[in-house]
C-alpha cells in the first residue's frame, strides 16, 4: 500500500478498497485448526498476515489469530460503518506494529555485522525449531529482558513467539548479549 492508497483509505473513510483483504492458510498445531480463503485467488506468497506478502518467515501465533478474528469481525460487517472503521483501523495499526518491530530487529541485526545473514536470522516458520533446548532458559531471560528494559517491543505490544527461535539462533552464535546491548543503546526504555 503506497501513500496515496494509505491517504485515501483514512480520507475516505476506508470506502477506498484496492484489494481483498489477506487472510492465513496456515495450520494452528496447537489445535489442529486451518484457516482457509474463502474463495480469493491469490498466492501463497500473498497469505501472510502480518508481514509484507513476500516475506517468507511468517509463522502462526497468537498475533496472527488475533488478527485473523479482527479481519473475519470486520469482513462480515457493513462496508463504511464506525465499527468496520474501527477495525479496519486496528487491523492496519496491528499491521504496522510488526512491521516496525521486525524493522528494528532488522536494524540491530545489520549493525552487528550480520548483513548478509539478517533475512536468514529473522526467517521462521511453521518448522523451525530450537537449535540446542538447553538454551531455551537463556533464550528467554535475554527475551524478557528486551521487552522490559529496552523499547524494542512497543508499550502494551505483547513479545511474539517468533522472536524466540530469533534469539536461539543469536545464543548459538554467541551474539544474544550482543544484541541486547545494541538494542538496551539505540531503544531505552524511556525513549517512548
Amino acid at each position: 500500500m503506497g501513500l496515496k492508497d494509505f491517504f485515501r483509505a483514512i480520507c475516505c473513510c476506508g470506502a477506498y478498497n484496492k484489494t481483498k483483504e489477506k487472510e492465513p492458510l496456515l495450520r494452528n498445531n496447537h489445535s489442529g485448526t486451518t484457516y482457509s480463503a474463502e474463495s480469493v485467488d491469490l498466492s501463497d506468497d500473498e497469505w501472510n498476515l502480518w508481514s509484507v506478502p513476500h516475506d517468507s518467515s511468517h509463522m502462526e501465533s497468537d498475533d496472527d489469530r488475533e488478527l485473523y478474528s479482527l479481519i473475519v469481525t470486520r469482513n462480515q460487517l457493513q462496508h463504511n460503518t464506525e465499527e468496520w472503521e474501527k477495525l479496519n483501523y486496528d487491523i492496519h495499526t496491528l499491521r504496522q506494529t510488526h512491521r516496525e518491530v521486525r524493522g528494528r530487529w532488522r536494524k540491530i541485526l545489520e549493525k552487528l555485522g550480520f548483513q548478509k545473514e539478517v533475512d536468514s536470522l529473522l526467517l521462521v516458520s511453521k518448522s523451525s525449531t530450537l537449535s540446542d533446548p538447553e538454551n531455551l532458559s537463556e533464550v528467554n531471560e535475554v527475551l524478557l529482558k528486551l521487552s522490559e528494559e529496552t523499547s524494542l517491543f512497543p508499550n502494551g505490544f505483547e513479545v511474539q513467539e517468533r522472536y524466540l527461535f530469533v534469539l536461539d539462533r543469536l545464543v548459538s552464535l554467541d551474539a544474544a548479549e550482543e544484541f541486547f546491548k545494541m538494542a538496551k543503546k539505540k531503544y531505552p526504555k524511556n525513549s517512548e
